[in-house]
């Protein structure tokens, strides 16, 4: 009979598999940058933090974080870039 090599306590398992690394964050009150939202909206996501946090440590509104991760799913970290805002809008005006 093979001894058991499972380890049943579950302060060892290996959290990095299971949550994966925590994203690099930006420092409060850095300029924001396409790259630096995304890893915001993918620290929430992950549960490295909850959204309410998120939006105080960086003094934003809900409607705001929740806007970038509308953005992400809609057309990934470039929909983020304030200064292509235009392109990716959502119009009721056809053009």
């Amino acid at each position: 009979m093979q001894p058991d090599t499972r380890n049943d306590d579950p302060a060892s398992d290996d959290w990095w598999d299971v949550v994966g690394p925590l994203p690099e964050l930006p420092s409060p009150g850095e300029r924001w940058t396409a790259r630096r939202k995304a890893a915001v909206v993918e620290a929430v996501r992950g549960g490295w933090m909850p959204i309410e946090e998120a939006c105080q440590l960086y003094n934003i509104s809900v409607d705001e974080f929740l806007a970038w991760e509308r953005d992400i799913d809609r057309n990934g970290v470039p929909g983020l870039r304030s200064t292509r805002y235009q392109i990716y809008r959502d119009t009721d005006i056809p053009r």
